[in-house]
């Protein structure tokens, strides 16, 4: 008897269309089932696993010869996900499930109109696959009536409007259903205005003492979604603003929400029973990560933490102890906001719209320099950044120790939701001049001469300040895009003499190296 389940396999984090088609012949001698269509280990010992859950779950493993196929052949497969449809294939092709009567009631389980994925364990029990959301995105667009999920998958799945979503937590229980033995009760979908409404705020800038200045700097950098690189010694709250910041940004709306889900979600990352990633994220890889780590690969090409950061923060803490050609690969995606992996059996691309902030020390030792020797050290340490990177990078600015008389001070400073007014007052001034997908730090060049109008004094600054410091010009852009961001936290429409005065000032590292 021959047997059709739909399910999935994942590509990038999208997914394509997978039937596992089963043919079972009692009247065949065969030692063992086999699976073909381009399966990886995990998917050929799917067989073990399934054959005994379904002994273990009181349903007989067939006899004779045994057909297992993974269309389309042409694409591998991997991992534990085609596990349930595999289960539920084989008891389609012994009969034990059944499709309804053309007369039956119209709520009856139909395991043709819907589609399944899951682990099984050796009892039944169901565990959790990634790419749930994209399952279900999927099902969607070829007019499934619902997917079968792992009960920990169902809320993530379950984003997907108009779609039954049944979260499954045995074998048993899937049979009970399509026999209907078990009325369904499919996950509701969720409101995701209200999940990111509700969202834990992350720490408020108003525990930072003293760096009043850095606080500017990261209001302009969360205006106008500008990189942002913070230079001073340990101790100076560097790493406490980069976690603060996204408090600072505008919320996800609900379609950036399930596209940073789509991420995780095809990363493995989703914590189970999280349907939806409400906040921007905020990746810190360590300076030890490899580049496959952060830009993304593998064999099968999986999400690295600069797509794992979309939508949000990627920092990089001690920045010159990462190795240079770690380093190199974020030129590309700070760029072009995709990271595109190739091979051999194609390309993957993955989506890496994030904001860069980095935070160094000074020198090795982590002091500011004193003296001659104090300033080579300086200048040898901050050489392993590239001038390349750094053109990349708009802001940069300086975190000084705080002084005794702000740590003890009892009034705090600048609060998180001070910032997050102006800088949506900046972003509104934004949306009508330039659509509110395309903060300033993406204006083209072109853009920029028409949107940012240099006034005469501002004009004859810029010129100068490039040729004494001899700035590129990527730089130049840069500038003029951080100006445009301040004239709009001004309410200006023009580039004046101090937006691009603050601006230059802003090259920190230019001037330095």
């Amino acid at each position: 008897m021959l047997a059709r389940v739909h399910s999935f396999l994942l590509s990038g984090i999208d997914a394509l269309a997978c039937e596992v088609e089963i043919d079972h012949d009692e009247a065949g001698m065969s030692p063992r089932p086999v699976v073909v269509g381009l399966p990886d280990a995990g998917v050929k010992e799917s067989v073990e696993r399934v054959q005994s859950a379904l002994l273990n779950s009181g349903y007989a493993f067939p006899q004779g010869r045994v057909l297992i196929n993974l269309a389309p052949a042409d694409l591998r497969k991997e991992g534990p996900v085609y596990d349930l449809p595999i289960a539920v294939g084989l008891l389609i092709a012994q009969g034990v499930v059944r499709a309804p009567a053309p007369d039956a009631w119209t709520g009856t389980v139909d395991h043709r109109a819907f589609a399944f994925a899951g682990e099984l364990a050796l009892d039944g029990r169901l565990r959790p696959v990634k790419g749930a959301l994209a399952l279900a995105t999927l099902a969607k667009a070829l007019g499934l009536r619902g997917v079968f999920v792992p009960a920990d998958n169902a809320a993530e799945a379950a984003i997907v409007p108009g779609l039954e979503v049944l979260g499954v937590r045995t074998l048993a229980e899937v049979v009970g259903l399509l026999a209907g033995a078990v009325e369904p009760s499919p996950c509701p979908t969720p409101d995701l205005s209200s999940l990111i409404r509700d969202a834990p705020a992350p720490i408020d800038f108003g525990e930072i003492r003293g760096q009043e200045g850095v606080k500017r700097a990261i209001v302009i950098a969360a205006a106008g979604g500008h990189n942002l690189l913070m230079l001073g010694p340990p101790g100076t709250g560097k790493t406490m603003m980069a976690k603060a910041l996204p408090g600072v940004l505008p919320p996800l709306s609900p379609e950036e929400a399930i596209e940073v889900t789509r991420v995780y979600s095809a990363a493995g990352a989703l914590p189970h029973g999280q349907g939806l990633v409400c906040s921007r994220p905020v990746r810190s890889p360590h300076h030890t990560a490899s580049s496959a780590a952060i830009v993304g690969g593998g064999m099968v090409p999986r999400p690295g933490e600069i797509s794992l950061a979309h939508r949000g923060v990627l920092f990089l803490d001690e920045l010159p102890e990462f190795p240079r050609y770690v380093l190199e690969t974020l030129r590309q995606p700070l760029e072009d906001h995709v990271v595109t992996i190739a091979r051999a059996h194609g390309a993957v691309r993955f989506p890496a719209s994030f904001m860069l902030v980095a935070a160094l020390n000074p020198t090795p030792k982590g002091d500011m320099p004193r003296g001659e020797a104090g300033h080579r050290a300086m200048q040898t340490y901050l050489s392993r950044i590239s001038g390349p990177l750094l053109d990349r990078i708009d802001i940069h600015v300086e975190a000084p120790a705080v002084p005794w008389r702000e740590l003890s001070t009892a009034g705090n400073g600048t609060t998180t939701a001070q910032m997050r007014e102006r800088v949506a007052r900046a972003r509104a001034a934004q949306s009508p001049r330039q659509g509110a997908a395309t903060p300033n730090a993406r204006l083209s060049g072109k853009q920029l001469d028409t949107l940012a109008p240099l006034g005469e004094d501002a004009r004859s600054m810029l010129g100068q300040a490039i040729a004494e410091l001899g700035l590129s010009a990527r730089a130049y852009d840069k500038i003029r895009r951080v100006a445009r961001t301040i004239a709009d936290l001004e309410g200006a429409a023009r580039l004046e003499l101090p937006h691009v005065a603050e601006a230059v000032q802003y090259r920190l590292l230019d001037r330095r190296i």
